[in-house]
């Protein structure tokens, strides 16, 4: 909606019909360029799930050296983990490259960093800070071994003959 709508004193200037369909076909096509909040959400995983990796990855090795009476247990965890985020991180940059979407450099600017990326031809700046990824890298572990909790339920209950 323009400045103009609204505005009686505009509906008795005359339009050219081209003028009108120029600007029609400009919004029209932006729409489809414009980021959606389902494909910023995708760009946020994509970027945190790498250091969730990292994260999931010294932390097996930690237990590796521990001598922990229920490493093996914790090392099966550890693995099933970060399978299912290798196997969310390959899907998300599958959907991105399929949305011809590329996302590139990071750089930090005071407490945000910011990651520029490219979506169907546009260039834009994507930015968190560090508590927000934090925070965000903290719900998604939980949701992670939310899933892992479910799983084991499931394979306790086969294993009862429920």
């Amino acid at each position: 909606m323009s400045k103009l709508d609204g505005n009686e004193r505009w509906k008795s200037k005359m339009l050219l019909t081209e003028h009108v369909e120029q600007y029609e076909q400009r919004h029209a096509s932006n729409e489809g360029k414009i980021t959606t909040t389902e494909e910023r959400t995708m760009i946020r995983d994509y970027i945190l799930l790498p250091h969730m990796q990292k994260m999931v990855q010294r932390s097996i090795a930690d237990v590796e050296c521990s001598t922990n009476i229920l490493k093996r247990l914790y090392l099966m965890a550890g693995q099933k983990i970060l399978d299912l985020i290798t196997k969310d991180l390959y899907r998300l940059r599958r959907e991105l490259k399929k949305r011809n979407i590329k996302i590139l450099t990071e750089e930090q600017s005071d407490l945000v960093i910011y990651h520029r990326y490219y979506c169907r031809g546009y260039e834009e700046r994507f930015g968190m800070t560090r508590e927000v990824m934090r925070s965000e890298i903290s719900l998604q572990l939980t949701k992670y071994a939310s899933e892992l909790t479910t799983l084991l339920r499931e394979y306790s209950k086969e294993m009862k003959g429920d």
